[in-house]
């Protein structure tokens, strides 16, 4: 796999933390030169130094800033990773909150899109990866907003999959289930807890690890793979959800349902 990578320059944005920096720990473990890019300057330089990697801040919402970066660097390899969440009920969210959640997740993605893929197709080689989530292929409530910007990520990437295939350029969309990352424990909003509700949701004690989903991811690109859909339990729910999609959706309902009443009662235990 290394040979693939070897001496290719990649952009991963959101790296500053969780997926980002790991996909930056692997891929200059293959022989990339990585730019890690991050809003977080700090951050991304934490990830940066120990590995022999650029860091740079980066708004992932800002095109132009993310078109200087593109045409900078021309990569190989471009990783739209950054993403942010949130968490609870519906009604509670605010329209900033809505329109920030479509900036990171879904506008950050484009801008790296509309940046690179020009590129590649002129060069003709190339390969964009984009991290969506299993909320981009199942639906669940009360995060309702993270699920609609990530079925937005999975129908980009496979619709430009099929259009780019012939112009020498790779697309990859990766749908982990929870990775151990910090946005398990981000975005909360009233009583919602996401680490035990993605958790609980997959029927998992314990989320990826975020080296070994890097590691994964590098295998797919390797590959070029359409769809990264990880672990094995992801996968059936996957498969599941496709042949038996009013079987999911009242499943959805019931632990929707469930998360509610144990949410109150974990608020009443910590009074």
């Amino acid at each position: 796999m290394s040979s693939h990578f070897a001496g290719k320059s990649a952009i991963v944005t959101g790296a500053g933390s969780g997926i980002g920096a790991e996909l930056s720990r692997a891929l200059t473990a293959v022989g990339a030169v990585v730019v890690c890019a991050d809003l977080d300057l700090d951050a991304a330089t934490a990830v940066a130094g120990p590995i022999g990697a650029r860091a740079v801040r980066l708004d992932v919402t800002d095109a132009g800033a993310v078109r200087a970066l593109v045409e900078e660097v021309e990569p190989d390899l471009m990783f739209n990773n950054a993403g942010i969440t949130f968490g609870g009920e519906t009604e509670d969210l605010t329209l900033d909150q809505w329109n920030a959640i479509i900036d990171v997740n879904i506008r950050g993605v484009v801008h790296g899109v509309a940046a690179a893929y020009p590129l590649m197709v002129r060069r003709g080689h190339g390969q964009i990866v984009n991290t969506a989530s299993m909320g981009g292929l199942m639906a669940a409530g009360l995060i309702t907003s993270y699920v609609m910007t990530k079925h937005a990520v999975v129908g980009l990437s496979l619709a430009l999959r099929s259009e780019a295939a012939s112009k020498g350029v790779g697309v990859t969309v990766v749908c982990p289930a929870a990775v151990d990352t910090p946005i398990l424990d981000k975005g909360h909003l009233g009583r919602f807890h996401g680490r035990d509700y993605y958790l609980k949701g997959q029927g998992v004690k314990q989320p990826l690890p975020a080296d070994v989903f890097a590691g994964q991811v590098l295998e797919a690109v390797a590959a070029d793979k359409a769809m990264l859909v990880t672990p094995v339990q992801a996968r059936v729910a996957w498969r599941l959800g496709r042949f038996f999609p009013g079987f999911v959706q009242r499943s959805s309902i019931r632990f929707v349902d469930k998360q509610r009443r144990w949410q109150a009662q974990r608020a009443l235990s910590a009074r």
